[in-house]
């Protein structure tokens, strides 16, 4: 009987695999895809202002003094927990585990239970990449740990367990496979960075360009598996989002906010994933720190699970068109 947070490596594809059986007992882990959360607005939302005492101490707040803006906590339902050592344990010819060791945290986007990174406004999306980046350079000074994740599951498509906007900061002691495969392509591009590359190109023709700062630039890029998956580029290359120049990162922050209010424009009130890629702390080639952002508009069938193959019915030349065009309430931007 699994009573910790194990992580157990699938020997068929060389992923870890993390059992966290704690994140079962969270109220809506089971509700179907569709339902609304159990926390609502009002007294039963732990997130909401006035609520303070339902979550453990923050980690982190920002904002004026006595009136938080972003507010980091620890996850009550952690997937990684504990400074165990990642010592790997072979239980048999195909059954290899290890601790799931790691940080697990919350990261409160506003105290607003409506307003998520679309509708926060463009200096607060700037503390909330302050955040990220001050979190992650924390994770990075921990013993043990590799890599951190930070991601926003936004709507119950998309994975969120709550409806009050937040986003989730995991330091993990692996670099998961999705990470590797892209060090991977960093590594194969002959042509110098390879998202530094990509920003020349796409500028020069223009096809997949939905918006453009000093900061970075947004894409539907050519690649795209998903209809309207957005992919933000910085413009000064670097590995490492926590040692980012600052401006840079807020920059980047109002990027993200900008894509998802042209999302919501154009495709209504919509679940999503966003999904920051850093370079592995020690980590010494070549990478180039993004963001994806992600849609969840189709279901990922058979075919999808089966091959690996994504197959996109709106073509990245297509979204960007309908992205720029999105008609935007110029209060917003």
């Amino acid at each position: 009987m699994t009573t910790s947070n194990q992580l157990r490596l699938d020997p068929l594809t060389g992923r870890w695999v993390a059992v966290s059986v704690s994140r079962a007992d969270r109220p809506s882990a089971f509700q179907p895809r569709t339902a609304v959360s159990s926390q609502s607005e009002g007294s039963t939302c732990p997130f909401c202002p006035e609520h303070e005492d339902k979550t453990p101490p923050a980690l982190e707040s920002y904002g004026p003094s006595g009136n938080w803006l972003v507010r980091v906590l620890p996850n009550l339902y952690p997937a990684f927990d504990g400074d165990e050592p990642f010592v790997v344990s072979h239980l048999g010819p195909v059954f290899t585990e290890a601790p799931a060791s790691g940080i697990h945290e919350v990261l409160i986007l506003s105290p607003d239970h409506y307003k998520d990174w679309g509708s926060i406004s463009a200096e607060h999306s700037g503390l909330v990449m302050a955040a990220i980046r001050d979190r992650i350079d924390e994770h990075a000074a921990t013993p043990g740990l590799r890599y951190s994740q930070a991601i926003v599951n936004h709507g119950r498509e998309a994975g969120a367990s709550l409806d009050h906007p937040h986003a989730q900061l995991l330091g993990v002691p692996f670099v998961p496979r999705e990470l590797a495969d892209e060090q991977a392509g960093f590594a194969r591009f002959a042509g110098g960075c390879l998202l530094c590359t990509a920003i020349g190109a796409e500028e020069r023709i223009g096809y997949r360009v939905i918006s453009a700062s000093d900061n970075s630039l947004t894409i539907c890029p050519f690649w795209s598996g998903t209809p309207y998956e957005i992919l933000i580029i910085p413009r000064t290359h670097g590995s490492h989002l926590n040692t980012t120049n600052p401006r840079d990162v807020a920059g980047v922050g109002r990027a993200v906010r900008e894509a998802i209010i042209r999302l919501e424009s154009l495709l209504g009130q919509i679940s999503y994933n966003i999904v920051f890629h850093s370079a592995p702390y020690r980590s010494s080639g070549t990478f180039h720190w993004h963001v994806h952002i992600i849609p969840k508009l189709t279901t990922r069938a058979g075919f999808e699970l089966g091959t690996g193959v994504m197959i996109n019915i709106v073509s990245p030349e297509t979204a960007s068109i309908h992205l720029r065009d999105a008609k935007l309430n110029p209060e917003l931007i």
